[in-house]
């Protein structure tokens, strides 16, 4: 699977429903064996418990420049459990079937052993409209 930014997403950005930067946006690492990408999915409660490997608290540093989302690099702390092949960004709300979906992040590849894992996005941002 490709990366992609979830349908449900764009509909809230041309429809002005989420600002990228004064939101809390959340990074979760995710096994893919256990989740596998739809462009139906749009609430966090449609990415299974157990594909979790691990999640952020809210993204710092947040900027939107030129069409392109970025922040600052993420870091989880002592993660174990399942490999791990990509990236599940959302708004948190506090509720995960109100917790939108935003993008899909392909191309992960961390098998944890319990020690920290570092998720350095692109220097081009994190994705671009």
């Amino acid at each position: 699977m490709a990366s992609a930014l979830y349908p449900s997403f764009k509909q809230l950005l041309l429809s002005g429903g989420i600002d990228l930067t004064s939101a809390d946006i959340r990074a979760i690492i995710v096994d893919s064996a256990d989740y596998t990408y739809s462009a139906a999915h749009d609430f966090l409660d449609d990415v299974p418990a157990g594909a979790r490997v691990a999640v952020s608290g809210a993204l710092a540093s947040k900027t939107v420049t030129g069409g392109v989302f970025d922040a600052a690099d993420v870091t989880y702390n002592s993660v174990s459990g399942d490999s791990v092949e990509a990236i599940v960004l959302y708004k948190h709300t506090g509720t995960e079937t109100t917790s939108n979906l935003i993008a899909y992040i392909d191309g992960v590849s961390v098998t944890p052993n319990g020690g920290n894992i570092t998720v350095t996005w692109n220097a081009s941002g994190i994705f671009a409209l």
